[in-house]
C-alpha cells in the first residue's frame, strides 16, 4: 500500500489545525518542558509519543510517565535493532511504569515481498528505512491527532526555528516538540537530576543509536550523529515529513 494512502486528514481542515497550534505556541511560549509535554496529553485527544529507546530517549519517556503512564508509546521495531535497544526498552518501561508501549514491526508480507534476505539496505538504505520503520510507523500513527517528539533546534538548520507545537504536513496531525529549545546539557542534567538509566551503548561510543548494520562508535570530536549511515548521504531516517514527504536534515522546504 502506498505510504499516501495511510496519510489521511483527520478530521480537521488547515485553517482549523494551524489556529489550534498557534494557541498552543501562544499559551506555552515561556513554559518548561513539562509543562508542554502536560498540556499536550490533555489538550491533544489521541496523542502519542514516538520513541526509539535511544540515547535521549528515556527523558520523554519519564516526562509522559509523570503525567500519564498510559500514555501510547509508539515503538518500532526495524528487526534490526541492536540487542541492547532491545532490552533497555523492557528495562525503561517497567522502571518507569508505561502501560501502553505498543511495538511497531513491518508485515510480514511486505518484508517477504521486500526485503526477503534481509540485504535491502545494501542496495538503498531510503528503501530499507521506508519498509522497515516510516511505512509501519506512519500506519501506527493513522489513528492519533498529534504525536510527540524529541526533536531540538540545536540539532540541524531544518530545526532552528522548531516550535513546541507544529502541523504536519499532509497527515492532518500535530506535532508536538516539548524539547525543542534544550541543549545537550540540558538532557544529560535532567538525567542525572531523575537518576535516569542510560543506554548501555553510550559508555561504548554511541551518542546516536539506529539500527545496528547502519550504525558505528563515534570518535572523539565528531558530530554525535556520525556514526549513523556513516560515509553515506544520509541523515535521517524520514519518519519526519513535510508536504507529504521525507526531508533529511539540510535540505531546504
Amino acid at each position: 500500500m502506498p505510504l499516501d494512502l495511510i496519510q489521511t486528514e483527520l478530521g480537521k481542515d488547515r485553517a482549523e489545525l494551524t489556529e489550534q497550534v498557534e494557541a498552543l505556541n501562544a499559551q506555552f511560549r515561556h513554559h518548561s518542558a513539562h509543562d508542554v509535554m502536560h498540556g499536550a496529553i490533555e489538550e491533544i485527544d489521541e496523542l502519542a509519543l514516538v520513541s526509539s529507546f535511544g540515547a535521549e530517549s528515556v527523558v520523554l519517556l519519564h516526562m509522559a510517565a509523570v503525567v500519564n503512564k498510559a500514555t501510547p508509546v509508539l515503538f518500532v521495531d526495524t528487526q534490526m535493532l541492536f540487542t541492547e535497544t532491545l532490552e533497555y526498552q523492557q528495562e525503561v518501561s517497567e522502571r518507569l511504569g508505561l502501560s501502553n508501549v505498543r511495538i511497531i514491526l513491518a508485515e510480514d508480507e511486505d518484508l517477504e515481498r521486500d526485503d526477503p534476505y534481509g540485504a535491502l539496505r545494501l542496495n538503498d538504505m531510503d528503501a530499507c528505512c521506508n519498509l522497515r520503520k516510516t511505512f509501519p510507523l506512519q500506519k501506527a500513527l493513522a489513528g492519533f491527532d498529534g504525536w510527540i517528539t524529541g526533536r531540538k533546534r540545536f540539532q540541524s538548520g531544518t530545526r532552528a526555528e522548531l516550535d513546541f507545537f507544529e502541523v504536519e504536513d499532509g497527515t492532518g496531525r500535530i506535532k508536538v516538540n516539548p524539547l525543542a529549545h534544550w541543549a545537550p546539557e540540558d538532557v544529560r542534567a535532567y538525567m542525572e537530576e531523575n537518576n535516569l538509566p542510560r543506554h548501555p551503548l553510550v559508555a561504548k561510543g554511541y551518542p546516536s543509536i539506529g539500527c545496528a548494520p547502519c550504525t558505528s562508535p563515534v570518535k572523539k570530536g565528531e558530530d554525535p550523529r556520525a556514526g549513523r549511515w556513516r560515509d553515506q548521504n544520509k541523515e535521517e531516517c524520514g519518519i519526519h515529513f513535510v508536504d507529504g514527504k521525507m526531508v533529511r536534515a539540510g535540505e531546504k522546504t
